[in-house]
């Protein structure tokens, strides 16, 4: 039951990534627009996610979940030694969702719709960003496990392993691929006239996040960043990555001929590349303190815990997957369906 248990994790990880991700992009690609196309995009944005922009958190929900009742110690140490990053994340999902609702739904049309319109961009940018940096804070080597509070500043404990250059370098690479994932969306969703302004800020989108994944392993191999050593010395990442910077030329040349399926089974496939590049370089040790290594294992639920949870996700799964696919289908999320 432990692989089921580990599947769903991933799987949970990947959607959340691809879902959500252009989700916040959305709201990315809206910011990064001129005043002329933002209200084009905006009027785009409500009417292909705000069907289904809500069930883009079940995957996060479930990661909590299984890290809460299945990997427990993991859980406690990403929640007290970066509470202030998800904590700010959290906050940003909020303020994004209220934002979204009230800008579209509020009584009284007047400049407070300014300020949703606004407060909707900006969190959709700095919301992906902490939680780049959460994942930054946990490969960076910069956490500090101990008992001895005392003997260490908060600052030292709570911010410096999350404000440091390489974590901000991870959160502005994930900023970018969530622009890059709602750009390509959003050249299949937008009207005919339209289509070249997504097709325009997709191709910006795919140079900026290669641009921003070297600098990044530029900078952690400079500073000998052990994640990025790891990595660097993994055939198996090393070979993913690869694959995903041959597929740029294809997504490139789908995104010019505007083949909605292709660019999307392309952009898809990369994110699946870079993630699992990312989980291949250090697993199961996914964090990486300055005086040890916390494998995703250490202090893992009993056998008979992980079989329940195992068991629970599977008619989980099972009841909620066609459902989600009945919702994608009826908003004509999946183009593969149409004729």
């Amino acid at each position: 039951m432990l692989y089921v248990v580990l599947f769903f994790l991933a799987i949970s990880l990947l959607l959340y990534v691809v879902l959500a991700g252009a989700d916040f992009g959305s709201g990315i690609v809206e910011l990064f627009s001129s005043k002329k196309n933002q209200e084009k995009t905006k009027k785009t944005v409500y009417r292909v996610m705000g069907p289904i922009w809500e069930a883009n958190h079940i995957w996060i929900i479930i990661i909590i979940v299984i890290l809460w009742v299945a990997f427990p110690k993991f859980y406690n140490i990403l929640t007290i030694y970066l509470h202030v990053p998800l904590t700010l994340t959290l906050l940003g999902i909020t303020l994004r969702g209220v934002a979204f609702v009230f800008r579209h739904y509020d009584a009284y049309i007047d400049k407070s719709q300014i300020l949703y319109d606004w407060m909707f961009r900006f969190s959709s940018l700095l919301t992906p960003i902490f939680l780049g940096m959460t994942f930054g804070a946990m490969i960076s080597g910069e956490i500090i496990i101990t008992e001895d509070y005392d003997a260490y500043g908060f600052k030292e404990l709570f911010i410096d392993p999350w404000l440091n250059l390489f974590s901000i370098l991870v959160g502005l690479f994930f900023a970018g691929l969530c622009a890059f994932l709602a750009s390509i969306l959003l050249i299949g969703e937008a009207e005919a006239d339209k289509t070249n302004i997504y097709l325009k800020k997709s191709k910006i989108a795919t140079v900026v996040i290669v641009f921003l994944g070297l600098a990044l392993l530029c900078y952690g191999y400079l500073d000998n960043t052990t994640f990025v050593s790891n990595f660097i010395d993994n055939p198996y990442s090393i070979c993913l990555v690869t694959l995903s910077a041959l597929l740029i030329y294809p997504l490139l040349y789908s995104i010019k001929k505007a083949y909605v399926i292709l660019s999307r089974t392309f952009a898809g496939l990369q994110v699946f590349f870079v993630l699992s590049a990312a989980i291949c370089a250090h697993y199961p040790n996914l964090i990486i303190t300055k005086n040890t290594l916390v494998s995703l294992m250490d202090g893992m639920a009993s056998e008979s815990t992980i079989t329940v949870l195992g068991l629970s996700l599977i008619v989980g799964g099972v009841l909620i997957i066609p459902g989600l696919f009945h919702l994608l289908k009826s908003f004509k999320m999946i183009k593969i369906l149409e004729r």
